[in-house]
């Protein structure tokens, strides 16, 4: 479905909205201003006050066309209101995440010249206050949120946001032809927003996205995927990322469909039931922790309610598959029975989840189809705007991420001879090609302008005839394309068999007693695994066993326990080929997080940053290893 106006950058896209619902009561955004506390929808009249406020500020303080202001924050409706304020006076969003660092946060202010600094609560003003000095560029901070620490005000450089609002509405007059200048001025090829990689590798590099770039993937959003003004959106992945950005954000604004905003990560599934959304956008790491509560909750019952859920699961999968009539009765039974109480845990309205950001296992997949809640999984780059391929509604194919979108060309390049084996384009549809497995290439108006500031980073990225690498391996089947890891991610045993972890981990995220995994390996004879396991079932087993333990490594210490996850390694471990197979592991007793730096803030896991930390039980491991 096309978008609800016209528009050719995010600025039209903004300025057409607000004409469009003007003098109306449509709710544009909503978010909760305490804990306790309903949603509280805000209009687009709101939203167009505020965002000429904030924008009359920037010009106020001398923000031109081109500079760059920078926002620390999570997602929130100020987040919208600054990014807007932005979008129409021309500037560049420079979009920091909220678990970085102060240091990090430094680099990024440092390296992008960052003008103004707009920040969430006391603990991000408290980043920026530490890196102030050590960044000339910047002139001013603005606290979304009065700290708590009163004497963090008494710096003149601090600012309140509210205060901020107040200036700016006082200078609307004044600045009103220049604003109105502004907004004629922006053009499609315009650089609109600096996102920073995460620096698994290296310094974090800023990836230039035009307006262009992602107009053309909202676009090409809406031609795949039905978004309308009855929609709804819940909204908690990180907006600093291109996934929320186009996804979550532009696409759902530009079919007219509401924004509420999650209260943090910790809150989904809480926030699912208040805010009743018809549209989650997600990475597989919430989807795994709902397949598994589900799963435990099963597992806890009697042999009858077990029985129960395995044939609705059944029915449901058929019914997914097409097959209707009499099953078409029994999936209704199997709605009430068991799917209802399900789907009320997301809010009762869901009509579908994106899934995106890392590989969604299949079996997670299928179960979430067989239940009635349809996720489109998709696969893209920050370099990308992001999207390059997704699933479609009523076309999704479990074990891939779809066919490619409008606008853009997909290529596999062979990893033996670094020739190009296929090239799909988003209108070559219906295609049944299929492929060897190879490098994901793209092409098309979706890749960045390139790298800031970074030449060399830039002509690694992207090759002389426009193709992006993208660094991952993958393949078309029957028109879909199937990712298979990221090529650094290969592990080389001492056989000098290719191995990627990534399917591998993705069998296991099943196991009821796994909760993260991560396979290791490199130069040896065999493949072991580290294991955070599922402690809330770990604990339960402890109960039933009478096993008595003073904290989470006495648990995992404990000769049954070994012995339970010893059975569900081999177990698991049938399913995949001799030289896949983990025959060794260790347990680990505390969870890989984004705080304590295993995890990006998209929830991947940096492999290097957990090999590095945990050498001494790899060592363990391999210690009689004689490869």
């Amino acid at each position: 479905m096309p978008a609800l106006v016209a528009f050719e950058t995010l600025t039209d896209l903004y300025q057409n909205l607000i004409k469009k619902y003007e003098n109306s009561d449509k709710t544009a955004f909503a978010y909760k201003p305490s804990p306790k506390s309903e949603y509280k929808p805000v209009t687009w009249d709101t939203v167009r006050e505020d965002v000429t406020a904030v924008a009359s500020y920037l010009i106020d303080q001398g923000v031109e066309k081109g500079d760059r202001v920078a926002i620390l924050s999570e997602n929130r409706y100020e987040w919208a209101v600054v990014d807007l304020a932005i979008q129409i006076t021309g500037a560049i969003n420079v979009a920091l995440y909220s678990t970085l660092p102060s240091n990090q946060c430094e680099y990024i202010l440092q390296d992008s010249e960052a003008k103004i600094f707009f920040v969430s609560t006391g603990i991000q003003l408290k980043k920026a206050m530490e890196v102030f000095e050590n960044c000339p560029s910047l002139k001013t901070v603005v606290a979304f949120d009065e700290p708590k620490v009163k004497d963090h005000m008494k710096e003149d450089f601090v600012k309140l946001f509210d205060t901020v609002c107040a200036t700016g509405l006082k200078a609307e007059t004044r600045h009103h032809e220049t604003l109105k200048k502004r907004i004629n001025s922006v053009q499609p090829e315009d650089v609109t927003t600096l996102i920073y990689t995460s620096g698994t590798t290296g310094k974090p590099k800023g990836a230039m996205l035009t307006h262009r770039n992602i107009v053309s993937n909202v676009k090409a959003a809406h031609d795949a995927i039905y978004i309308d003004e009855k929609d709804r959106c819940l909204s908690f992945l990180p907006l600093c990322h291109s996934f929320e950005r186009t996804g979550g954000y532009y696409a759902m604004i530009a079919g007219g469909a509401e924004i509420f905003y999650a209260e943090s990560v910790d809150t989904v599934a809480k926030n699912m039931t208040e805010a009743h959304p018809t549209i989650v956008v997600s990475v597989p790491r919430l989807f795994e922790k709902i397949y598994n509560m589900v799963n435990k909750n099963v597992q806890e019952g009697s042999a009858i309610q077990q029985a129960i859920f395995s044939w609705a699961l059944g029915v449901g999968e058929k019914y997914w598959n097409g097959k209707r009539g009499l099953v078409s009765l029994q999936k209704a039974v199997a709605d009430k029975l068991v799917f209802d109480k399900l789907k009320a845990r997301t809010g009762g309205r869901i009509r579908f989840f994106v899934s995106g950001g890392a590989a969604l296992p299949a079996e997670i997949g299928t179960f979430f189809m067989s239940a009635g809640l349809n996720i489109l999984e998709g696969y893209g780059l920050t370099e990308t705007s992001p999207v390059m391929t997704c699933n479609r509604y009523g076309d999704e194919e479990m074990g891939t991420v779809g066919k490619v979108v409008n606008g853009v060309t997909v290529g596999i390049q062979r990893l033996s001879d670094n020739k190009i084996i296929a090239r799909v384009s988003g209108e070559d549809y219906p295609t049944e090609i299929t492929c060897e497995a190879g490098e994901i290439l793209n092409r098309g108006p979706n890749t960045m302008k390139g790298y800031w500031k970074n030449e060399e980073a830039t002509r690694e990225m992207i090759d002389e005839e426009g193709w992006l690498h993208t660094g991952d391996v993958g393949q078309f089947v029957n028109g879909r394309l199937k990712i298979t890891d990221r090529i650094k991610h290969m592990i080389v045993n001492a056989g000098g068999k290719n191995i990627y972890p990534g399917p591998i981990e993705d069998l296991f995220k099943t196991s009821q007693w796994i909760d993260q995994l991560v396979v290791v390996g490199e130069k040896k004879s065999f493949m072991a695994a580290l294991i955070v396991p599922d402690f809330e079932s770990l604990e339960k087993y402890a109960k039933q066993n009478d096993i008595k333990y003073q904290n989470n490594e006495e648990l995992i210490s404990n000769a049954s326990v070994q012995n339970l996850y010893s059975k569900e390694i081999r177990n698991f471990s049938k399913e995949l080929a001799s030289h896949e197979k983990i025959r060794d592991f260790r347990l680990i007793a505390n969870e890989f997080t984004v705080e304590t730096g295993e995890l990006t803030p998209t929830l991947k896991v940096k492999r290097r940053v957990i090999e590095e930390k945990y050498a001494g039980l790899i060592n363990d491991i391999f210690v009689n290893d004689q490869a």
